[in-house]
């Protein structure tokens, strides 16, 4: 009997449960519970179930004391430039294998290569003066990143450049690159945080966005009616994409990744010949690669990274960026609506983050508040879309700047 209740108490002791007990142990607890919350969000009320429900999963499995599913010593350490892929090939877990997809920075562009193959650039191409609300919306990253910069100066933060344009990015609502450009800029340390509040501030566009539309636009503002959009030839549609890539591309060279994936995503849409590719690249290949980067980007949310003051600090940046970006936006509608004497709806502005189509969506919603006839959401697709690529012109540029 006493054998038997030994053995017992030796299987306790090596289990998870006993690990709760030690130093640190309640730190895996709580990430448990914030998994099983973010969970409740995905489920429940259907915030990004598409991404957040992997993340979340994979942050309660990482959370697992004892679970080896990622060793973040093999990405992240003092003096350690590079992954260590020969301890990662030998001893990785599950989680190792999936993250090496996003410290290459494979990941991002392929979600882009579906996204491409499912946005519709007809509202841009039809009112190319869209793209400057979608270039304005800009104006929070490149705000809060001079923002944080100001606070590092001043002792209130401790954040480095790099550190600083990493969580910049955020502003544009773009999970995908967010973490594309928090990989690129060897970051590694920040993506749980970065990932999470990313795809929490896409998820809460609904919400975040029309205090701000209401405070910076009037009634009569809202009320404004847009002239219906002219129709787009076939010709211009397969054109663009093309042009886009050797034009950017050219400026920005370290955006080839994911303009260029964009890109060729919308080519396989409007050239028509190959729909196979579009419609694996929008459905079973842009899945795929969501789940394996939501399970492996929630991996590396451990408590004892996740669970400090540098996280709270990256959530608040983030949501100042993104509140700057929508209010650039609408502010610069104010002014195209002054210039064009009233032809454009100052709210079609704010859908210039990146978050497609909940953006746009928001700006017709807004809209029709104020007047039930009016219909803006092909005119906010416009600068939706431009958002798209003008993030990925954001994080070009901080590429760029630090020489990655």
């Amino acid at each position: 009997m006493t054998q038997f209740i030994d053995t017992l108490v030796g299987i306790f002791q090596s289990s998870g449960f006993a690990r709760f007990g030690e130093p640190g142990g309640y730190l895996y607890a709580i990430m448990i519970c914030v998994g099983c919350f973010l969970l409740y969000l995905a489920i429940v009320k259907e915030f990004e179930p598409l991404i957040l429900l992997p993340m979340a999963f994979g942050m309660i499995l990482a959370n697992l004391p004892g679970s080896g599913i990622i060793h973040m010593q093999y990405f992240v350490g003092d003096g350690l430039e590079h992954p260590m892929w020969v301890e990662i090939l030998n001893n990785g877990g599950l989680a190792d294998m999936l993250y090496m997809g996003v410290k290459l920075g494979i990941y991002p562009p392929l979600i882009f290569l579906g996204i491409g193959t499912m946005t519709d650039f007809a509202p841009l191409i039809s009112n190319p003066k869209s793209l400057l609300l979608g270039a304005a919306a800009q104006f929070g990253i490149f705000g809060t990143y001079m923002g944080a910069r100001l606070l590092a100066a001043t002792g209130l933060v401790d954040f480095t450049q790099k550190q600083s344009a990493a969580i910049a990015i955020i502003g544009g609502a773009d999970g995908p690159t967010s973490i594309f450009l928090c990989g690129k800029l060897g970051q590694t340390q920040l993506l749980g945080p970065i990932a999470v509040a990313a795809y929490s501030y896409m998820s809460l566009v609904p919400i975040i966005q029309p205090p701000i539309m209401r405070l910076l636009t009037t009634k009569k503002e809202r009320e404004i009616k847009m002239e219906q959009l002219r129709p787009v030839s076939k010709l211009e549609r397969i054109l663009f994409p093309i042009v886009v890539t050797v034009v950017v591309c050219l400026l920005l060279p370290s955006t080839a990744p994911l303009v260029g994936m964009l890109m060729l995503g919308n080519l396989f849409k409007e050239s028509g010949v190959v729909k196979q590719l579009a419609e694996t690249a929008s459905n079973a290949l842009m899945y795929i690669v969501v789940i394996l980067l939501g399970t492996s980007v929630g991996a590396k949310t451990s408590g004892a990274n996740f669970l400090v003051p540098t996280t709270l600090k990256i959530v608040v940046l983030g949501l100042v960026a993104f509140a700057i970006g929508t209010a650039a936006g609408v502010l610069f509608g104010k002014i195209m609506c002054w210039a064009t004497k009233g032809k454009v709806n100052p709210l079609i502005g704010s859908a210039g983050v990146s978050a497609v189509p909940m953006a746009a969506r928001v700006s017709q919603k807004v809209g029709s508040e104020a007047d039930p006839t009016n219909f803006l959401l092909m005119h906010a697709m416009g600068p939706n879309v431009a958002g798209v690529i003008g993030t990925a012109v954001a994080a070009g540029v901080f590429m760029a700047i630090f020489g990655v």
